[in-house]
């Protein structure tokens, strides 16, 4: 049924919640199908634009290291993963973390996203918003959302 399925992730223990969901659907896969779990690295980001201030080698340096990380994280999930009959890459992006998205969704075949959401609604998704709730509007593909219970705000 599907060929590639996209896993964003972003080292929280919510947006792990979706691997045994991950694990379940990744089994209809056909046999040369691949899971790709990626990480989108922004752009380096401090307090009142402090950013600016720092060395353009320091602010690579920082940025370079943020990407490291998340290859090696993404090395650690994708090892824990049962999915004998899949490929599975890691990649990590760089940029804006929906353009990013929609544009490795059209660029490699994408055919099914699995992405977790805390669920928020009214002004605290305007405040902090979601990445998921974005990825849903634009995605021109099915995309399996997990909001999971464990994970959830406290209700007032």
């Amino acid at each position: 049924m599907y060929q590639h399925i996209m896993v964003p992730l972003d080292g929280s223990e919510l947006s792990e919640c979706v691997l045994p969901h991950l694990n379940m659907v990744a089994r209809m896969l056909k046999e040369t199908g691949k899971v790709s779990l990626v990480w989108v690295a922004t752009p380096l980001r401090l307090y009142e634009g402090i950013e600016a201030s720092l060395p353009i080698e320091e602010r690579k340096r920082l940025e370079a290291e943020s990407i490291k990380g998340a290859q090696d994280y993404l090395k650690k999930v994708a090892s824990r993963l049962d999915l004998p009959h899949a490929i599975i890459e890691t990649t990590v992006l760089f940029g804006r973390v929906i353009d990013e998205l929609k544009k490795f969704t059209r660029d490699n075949g994408v055919d099914l996203i699995i992405i977790a959401t805390h669920g928020r609604s009214g002004i605290s998704r305007m405040v902090i918003g979601s990445t998921a709730d974005r990825l849903i509007r634009s995605s021109t593909i099915p995309v399996l959302v997990i909001r999971p219970l464990k994970c959830a705000l406290p209700q007032p």
